[in-house]
């Protein structure tokens, strides 16, 4: 490690352009006017329900490979793979296609909207600012909502919901996975070693809060409120599986990027949340962290059990549980977040807006979670909810076994403005936005400028009839040849991207813009 805190050795790029974060979040989903749902048709409809017509933009599987851990090795299976086998033996009877089954869309402002089988998913472009990145996941939620719309004036009632949420208070967990571009040059041991505390105790901030525990294997269970909605289903420390054996640490190796530079992180253990703010530490705080690794900086923190850990720090919202260090010594999770905010405030500060947003923000946080969290009422999904549901509890005299809960703990996340908890109280003016109504906007309908998430919708407005397949990293063009092809494997530096962006405005075709892109590139 050099004396400036970077790898000895790592080209200046790979500094500049560090800072790419997206989200994939699975919306829950149920049609009221049915005893029985089949989930896969109704996500399938839903997303069919976003653009009608014939679905032409599909998307190119083939570089994408959820065997590939980086650890080092190729798995040879995975739990889900049989179930994806016991998925396809149930779908043969579906006249449907695999592709039409996942009636995959790439939008117009570079986000991809698709069927994950039983749930539909969201996924934001690449984003570069936390302000970006709050405007694309609320951008995702009016998608998905006015998919639902569209799908109800279908069929005559208002009876497909949608929830932001990651349980169904049955046993079974959907995902909300944030993703971070990082160096290879950084040893993935050293990243694990460095993250695995951070992470188990990040709930504090970014949990959305669940009445009761539940597991796959038993179900749900009525009982005391607790922090994270995750937590119940996190199995290992690490591991390559997302459906099964779900781990802390999620170990997929699948760059969407030029592999010999970089690497994913592609996380499975967080909430799907509500509040702008707590999206914002959860990404902002993480994206901090992976800096002061970056820089050879990390507190002297490894748990004995994370797996544990992570589940009694979300079962204590009081915070004054404990989890042990392999050491010997025990910390809190308020603790083990402090020391964090500690070492990133002496090596990260000042390096940008969002950085010094992040640092008071994440400090500001921590207190208030000691000292009055009723601060924090608006801002963090779990003390909100808390607060909601232990005021209708006083009201109508109820524990926290009584049913009712659960229901009004799932309308929280509905993403229907007419019934959605979280968003009555947003629409009363008592919670904090980072956004505004004409980012959202903007949102809906453009990429950031400064990605090549923005590169992806900007080939989408300009030439849809033309696309005849899409990546993360590329966009192919009619021609079937190299030159017709965008590849943006390595394209993350801003100028870069508005260069390109601006060839691909200016070009009367593909082919214009391709070749006017190589001669920039070549020359």
């Amino acid at each position: 490690w050099a004396a400036d805190g970077r790898a000895i050795g790592q080209p200046d790029y790979l500094t500049r352009s560090m800072h790419l974060f997206g989200i994939e979040t699975e919306y829950g989903i149920t049609r009221e006017d049915l005893d029985a749902v089949d989930p896969v048709e109704e996500s399938m409809e839903l997303v069919r329900a976003h653009l009608p017509g014939k679905f032409e933009r599909r998307w190119d599987y083939r570089g994408e490979d959820p065997h590939e851990d980086a650890r080092g090795f190729r798995v040879s299976g995975l739990q889900q793979d049989k179930e994806e086998d016991d998925f396809a033996k149930v779908d043969a009877h579906r006249p449907f296609s695999f592709h039409e089954m996942k009636s995959d869309l790439v939008l117009p402002n570079g986000a991809r909207f698709y069927n994950d089988h039983t749930h539909p998913e969201y996924s934001t472009p690449e984003c570069r600012t936390l302000k970006d990145l709050l405007a694309h996941d609320r951008a995702g939620e009016r998608i998905v909502q006015r998919a639902a719309d569209r799908r109800n004036q279908q069929l005559g009632g208002a009876h497909v919901q949608l929830y932001k949420n990651n349980t169904d208070f049955h046993g079974h967990s959907y995902g909300c996975h944030d993703n971070y571009l990082v160096s290879r040059s950084l040893p993935f041991a050293q990243l694990v070693s460095g993250l695995l505390p951070f992470l188990v105790s990040r709930q504090l901030m970014a949990g959305a809060g669940k009445v009761g525990m539940e597991a796959q294997e038993s179900g749900f269970v009525p009982g005391p409120f607790q922090i994270s909605q995750r937590a119940d289903f996190m199995e290992a420390e690490l591991g390559v599986d997302t459906m099964h054996n779900r781990p802390i640490l999620n170990t997929r190796d699948e760059p969407h990027a030029d592999r010999t530079k970089y690497r994913r992180l592609h996380l499975i253990l967080g909430d799907a949340n509500m509040c702008e703010y707590a999206t914002a530490l959860k990404v902002g705080t993480t994206r901090l962290v992976l800096d002061m690794l970056q820089r050879g900086e990390a507190p002297s923190l490894e748990l004995e059990q994370p797996v544990a850990a992570i589940k009694q720090l979300s079962r204590d919202p009081d915070l004054k549980t404990t989890v042990r260090l392999k050491d010997g010594r025990t910390i809190s999770g308020l603790a083990i977040q402090e020391e964090y905010w500690n070492v990133a405030s002496r090596c990260c500060a000042g390096s940008d807006p969002d950085t010094d947003w992040v640092l008071r923000e994440w400090q500001e946080t921590l207190g208030a979670l000691r000292q009055d969290r009723t601060q924090l009422v608006g801002k963090l999904d779990w003390v909100t909810k808390q607060w909601l549901l232990e005021t209708f509890m006083r009201e109508e005299r109820l524990a926290w076994e009584d049913p009712w809960l659960a229901s009004l703990d799932l309308e929280y996340h509905n993403v229907n403005p007419d019934r959605g908890l979280f968003l009555g109280l947003e629409a009363e003016g008592k919670t904090w936005r980072m956004t505004s109504e004409r980012d959202i906007a903007q949102a809906l309908v453009a990429g950031p400028s400064d990605t090549r998430g923005g590169l992806r919708g900007l080939c989408v407005r300009r030439f849809p009839e033309q696309i005849t397949g899409m990546q993360w990293e590329r966009v192919q063009f009619s021609g079937g040849l190299r030159a017709r092809t965008l590849e943006m494997g390595d394209l993350f530096e801003p100028d870069a991207v508005q260069a390109c962006a601006a060839l691909l405005e200016a070009a009367a075709s593909p082919a214009d813009a391709l070749a006017a892109w190589s001669r920039r590139r070549d020359g």
